[in-house]
């Protein structure tokens, strides 16, 4: 048996000493490193061989990679670096590193060729100047067989390491059983089609209604797929806390389960979440976990991998126990860890770590893809961007001498962009070319600045640096999936202000190659209708399955009415108050319990509140406000007990419309009185215009299909399992329109009320 590690993964691993020290950054994006490699390249002679596949064995090892480029006239072997700012600011343990990259792929070279010696060149790139640094040097070819015979033994320990664990993990998981006494009803479907589908080597829509079990139904096929499919991990990817607890807990039911399962789980978190020292510079000399960092990460990474679940609490035990930064440790540990459960940004953001690992070692992976009707409006965010002419003038204000005229030119291009707009809002069908130039003269003074001030880093100036960098790196992707606009603000005088926005709207082009970069994806939710809608923005590949779950649970169980006298439309919002208090009021009477109440705005459900407090205060409320922290709405729904009886008022979209889990009686009924559909304003209407010319359904995906989505998904927090029963009051007229009903789920038995 041979373990096989790419010679960047090999060379992180043994040769990286010292600090961990992130003052000489931030690095080129992967499309500035890709433009400058490309132009080394092209200053070369006509025989010069760019990306030269390279392999070689040591013992058990197989060691690959591509070197950048072999010019054969010279005998030289490069290793190209980009950089911004100041090479000289470079940290000694980064160009360490980079000398030992080249030198192993300088002995493969030789050996492939077989030389004598060769000349390696370490070839430092300016993206801003275009200017190259050249550090070259000739080694004989026993001295680099020796480095790398060296390099191929410190990791040697450990690959064994990883082969045991991975042909115990592989054997864990063929042997492995359900982990309940039976699957419920449409959960074996479920997993039967993940199986499928990863077998196929496919992508696979699943829409799976509540209470199936989605997380052991979608995790425990994949597991028993490892060994046949040659799988190296699992992505479990979530967009909230929520989910991230739920793949969490699922993998502490296996263990219970099989307590020789031989998988390693880890939970990874934000920076802000799992830093120690939030006060402090990712760096040796400001912070104490950074000092040293990579000389204590290899004990601190052999104890790691000893723990089964590495979750955000058992991971920092461990660091701290060691004296290194969690974060950066949960970074190590994605490069040894089976199944690795995070959020979306992880593995479909620009810079998303999980996806470039992947691409980097070439990994086989499947990944899950939770609550995937989020997805959608997460990855417009992902590849969106904004600029604020606000932050822009505080900075003016208190800006670094070098820093005065870049800015003052910046705010010049800015202010001469909206100066004749005279609406607060327009949407224009070309990005701002002249504002980019002062853009990116602004972002290279600023990381000039930056690697020589490596204290200035932080706070505002920060801030704004990286928003320009991403508004910038979207800039280049602009098409008709995007749109540009600018807000404009007016203060006293002629003096105004604006908001500068491209808004990507269709982020299919993006989510496409990394959906099929997996040997399968699966995509699962209650609510993946309609499947063309999902599809389409997402851009799924044409072969992509489909598996529409059948519920386990019965019409009977979910009493669902449509109060269609009622509008709640904004114009009719007034003459709704009294008449939607008289039905919470009558149905609570009736069956006094717990409700859940939807409205479209906290406007809203304060109107309707204040008239139940007054009419009937009698009957407890609990209200959701505005920007709750996660201690407040924890409180919230601690206030739904098994014995309790009351009414808790929410907003349809926020933090109770889904993923919160009330059984039995602590929720026996939901009022929704909205349609759900998206805010009417300009922006939407843009979108919605965009997605017509796209699409040719514009208020559909722009309003309605997202709209009755979370409708459905606030419904279905009231029927969490077989035993619960419950009620369910749509209020308004338009859910009486046939196109409406249509997108409700098929097992509702619907009456009018």
């Amino acid at each position: 048996m041979s373990y096989s590690v790419a010679v960047r993964a090999l060379c992180e691993f043994t040769a990286k000493v010292g600090d961990l020290d992130l003052r000489f950054t931030p690095s080129p994006s992967a499309q500035e490193g890709i433009v400058g490699h490309r132009t080394v390249a092209s200053r070369r002679s006509a025989h010069y061989q760019h990306e030269v596949t390279l392999e070689g064995d040591y013992q058990q090892l197989k060691v690959r990679g591509r070197a950048d480029g072999y010019d054969p006239d010279a005998n030289r072997l490069e290793e190209v670096k980009t950089y911004r700012g100041d090479l000289a600011a470079q940290p000694a343990n980064h160009r360490q590193l980079h000398w030992a990259q080249v030198k192993v792929y300088g002995w493969l070279m030789c050996q492939k060729l077989g030389l004598d010696h060769i000349d390696l060149a370490l070839v430092y790139f300016d993206i801003v100047g275009e200017g190259e640094t050249v550090l070259n040097q000739r080694f004989d070819a026993p001295d680099l067989e020796q480095f790398f015979n060296q390099q191929c033994a410190l990791f040697l320990d450990w690959a064994r390491q990883e082969m045991q664990h991975r042909a115990a993990r592989n054997a864990g998981a063929q042997s492995l059983a359900f982990p309940h006494v039976d699957f419920r009803t449409g959960q074996r479907d479920l997993a039967e089609s993940v199986y499928k589908a990863v077998t196929t080597g496919r992508c696979l829509m699943a829409q799976a209604p509540t209470g199936i079990g989605k997380t052991i139904g979608t995790i425990f096929p994949l597991l028993k797929a490892l060994a046949p499919q040659q799988l190296d991990k699992l992505f479990f990817l979530t967009a909230k806390t929520p989910g991230r607890k739920l793949a969490l807990d699922a993998a502490q039911v296996l263990y219970d389960s099989s307590p020789e399962l031989s998988l390693r789980v880890l939970e990874l978190v934000a920076r802000d979440k799992a830093c120690e020292h939030l006060d402090k510079a990712c760096h040796g000399d400001s912070c104490p976990l950074a000092k040293g960092f990579y000389d204590r990460l290899p004990a601190a990474r052999q104890a790691a991998s000893k723990v089964r679940l590495l979750d955000q609490q058992s991971l920092r035990h461990v660091a701290l126990a060691h004296q290194v930064c969690p974060y950066y440790l949960s970074q190590e540990m994605a490069r040894w860890s089976d199944l690795i459960v995070a959020d979306y940004n992880y593995y479909f953001d620009f810079g998303a770590m999980l996806f470039a690992l992947a691409q980097l070692n070439q990994w086989r992976v499947a990944v899950l893809v939770d609550e995937a009707h989020n997805l959608v409006e997460r990855a417009r965010s992902m590849y969106s961007a904004s600029l604020d002419q606000y932050s822009l003038k505080t900075l003016r204000d208190n800006a670094p001498e070098p820093l005065n005229k870049p800015l003052q030119r910046l705010n010049r291009e800015w202010n001469a962009l909206h100066k004749d707009q005279l609406a607060p809002y327009q949407a224009y069908a070309a990005k701002p070319d002249k504002l980019l130039q002062a853009l990116s003269l602004c972002t290279s003074a600023m990381g000039d600045y930056f690697n020589d001030h490596p204290e200035a880093l932080s706070g505002d100036l920060q801030a704004f640096y990286f928003d320009a960098l991403q508004w910038a790196k979207v800039a280049e992707l602009f098409n008709e999936h995007f749109i540009f606009d600018i807000t404009k603000r007016s203060f006293s005088g002629k003096r105004s202000s604006s908001t500068l926005c491209l808004r990507n709207v269709v982020p299919a082009e993006f989510i496409r190659p990394r959906l099929t970069a997996a040997r399968s994806s699966v995509l699962f939710s209650a609510t993946l209708s309609p499947r063309h809608y999902y599809a389409d923005l997402l851009g799924l590949p044409a072969d992509t399955a489909w598996v529409d779950v059948a519920s386990p649970f019965k019409a009977e169980q979910l009493q669902v009415s449509i109060v269609d006298r009622i509008s709640t439309r904004f114009v009719h919002r007034q003459a709704s108050l009294e008449p939607i208090v008289e039905l919470l009021a009558r149905q609570f009477a009736a069956q006094p319990g717990n409700y859940l109440a939807f409205f479209s705005s906290f406007d809203y459900l304060q109107q309707v509140a204040q008239l139940m407090a007054e009419r009937h205060p009698q009957i407890a409320l609990w209200l959701q406000a505005r920007g709750m922290a996660e201690a407040e709405r924890q409180a919230f729904l601690e206030q739904f007990t098994h014995h309790s009886q009351g009414i808790g008022f929410a907003v349809l979209g926020g933090a109770f419309g889904e993923g919160i889990d009330l059984p039995g009686a602590r929720l026996i009924g939901a009022f929704i009185a909205t349609l759900g559909l998206p805010q009417l304003n300009p922006v939407n209407e843009q979108i919605k215009a965009r997605m017509g010319a796209v699409f040719g359904a514009g208020y559909d995906y722009t309003y309605l299909y997202p709209g009755i989505q979370k409708v459905v998904q606030a419904a279905g927090r009231v029927i969490r399992s077989q035993q619960d029963r419950g009620v369910v009051m749509l209020i308004d007229d338009r859910f009486g329109e046939s196109r409406v009903q249509q997108l409700l789920p098929r097992w509702w038995a619907i009456k009018p009320l």
